[in-house]
């Protein structure tokens, strides 16, 4: 970390997207809180985060956009964009302009797809391999760390005067993010331009990904572990009600213990990145899911709050070991499109297993949802550690006689032991 924060275009980098967190995360709590007042409606509020993941669903289009323009001005322009996008906001003053929060909302998604394709594939450009990790611990720090207090900011400053300054502080982050990536130094080289049809290029990162072993194992054990992660979404209610006999709000504390969580597995997880690289790092960060979810089945606040730290960790370990592994197992002009294709991959079971969870907990309780949790993510592990290591790759590829074609394609998928 101390050597990362002495290079000064990741350090300016780095600033700029924390500031952009900081009102990004003021502004979805407020927005879904700021529709449930204009309306009375539970169903309305939750449209607010339905709208933000359809948007989200366009990341295969800016993907390509990411691989085939530069980044750092793409970056920027994004921003302004999305400072623009947000300030549409101001127009709304009653319950007849609900829908124009949707479609801000939506473009919002669209946007964050955007800038996340874009920055997955710009900070391997940005800081040398061996600062990757430390990197992409400190923005995720940025982005879910900041969690601890940044829900509670914008959801105060709606409540006390309005949400004309919630949008306006999330514009003014857009716009310090877009100030800092042009104030970069870096110099990029033109990309290549394209020599295939569009679908080709659309779907150029899904193929990658299918061709790769640890990128299809990856996609396949996230598919299955969203299928019922999102199944937290509504025990995190129980939890509380059932198990805590605490009132709703109490659920704000375990989100802030859970911050707390995300800022300890960031700052951690360079060094478990470089003892045992990035894909057994994920099968750790897929066992603290499951051990955390076994102490949310105790009717006790030590082991609940203890529980949370590690979905917290969890969160943060497994995004930046992901993240990492993407940008070291992928050739640069695919990086974009290839995190596009597992970020689309892996939101639809998620947002399925959140209406899934929302039906089964009346059924069959909470405790036995955390129970399937754990026993998933059990399955997870041993499906993604399956795969050969890279010395066994490496030897594969150093047999005499192998065709070059074929050992090249084996030593970009083999698994980081």
């Amino acid at each position: 970390m101390r050597t990362l924060f002495r290079h000064r275009d990741a350090r300016l980098y780095i600033l700029g997207q924390t500031l952009s967190s900081v009102g990004d995360n003021a502004l979805w709590l407020a927005m879904g809180i700021w529709v449930k007042i204009l309306t009375g409606s539970n169903s309305a509020a939750g449209l607010v985060f339905f709208a933000f993941a359809a948007g989200a669903l366009l990341a295969p289009a800016t993907g390509v956009l990411a691989d085939r323009v530069r980044r750092r001005p793409l970056l920027a322009v994004t921003n302004l964009v999305g400072a623009a996008l947000v300030c549409a906001l101001l127009a709304v003053h009653g319950r007849g302009q609900v829908w124009l929060i949707y479609v801000v909302l939506f473009g919002y998604g669209v946007v964050n797809a955007l800038l996340t394709s874009a920055q997955t594939a710009f900070v391997p450009a940005l800081v040398p391999d061996d600062l990757l990790a430390a990197a992409n611990a400190l923005l995720q720090v940025g982005s879910f760390g900041l969690r601890i207090f940044t829900p509670l900011l914008g959801a105060g400053m709606l409540a006390a005067i309005g949400a004309a300054p919630v949008v306006l502080l999330d514009a003014a982050t857009f716009v310090a993010a877009a100030a800092c990536v042009l104030a970069l130094r870096i110099r990029e080289p033109r990309p290549e331009r394209a020599r295939s049809h569009w679908r080709a290029e659309a779907t150029a990162g899904v193929r990658y990904v299918a061709r790769t072993p640890v990128l299809r194992r990856l996609l396949v054990t996230f598919v299955l572990a969203l299928s019922v992660v999102g199944f937290l979404e509504t025990i995190g209610f129980a939890v509380v009600a059932q198990g805590l006999h605490r009132t709703p709000p109490f659920l704000g504390v375990l989100i802030s213990v859970q911050g707390a969580g995300v800022i300890a597995g960031a700052v951690a997880s360079p060094a478990i990145l470089k003892g045992i690289g990035e894909v057994r790092a994920i099968a750790a960060a897929l066992a603290l899911v499951g051990i955390g979810s076994a102490l949310l089945t105790i009717s006790a606040i030590p082991a609940v709050v203890i529980g949370m730290l590690l979905f917290g960790g969890a969160l943060a370990l497994a995004n930046i070991a992901i993240v990492t592994l993407i940008q070291r197992r992928t050739p640069s002009d695919l990086i974009g499109r290839v995190d596009s294709a597992l970020t689309v991959a892996t939101t639809v079971p998620q947002v399925l297993s959140i209406a899934v969870g929302a039906a089964l907990i009346a059924v069959v309780g909470y405790r036995t949802l955390l129970l399937v949790i754990t026993a998933v993510m059990a399955v997870c592990i041993a499906y993604l550690l399956a795969g050969r290591d890279d010395q066994q790759h490496a030897a594969m590829a150093a047999q005499p006689g192998l065709p070059a074609d074929l050992a090249v394609t084996d030593a970009a998928g083999a698994d980081q032991s």
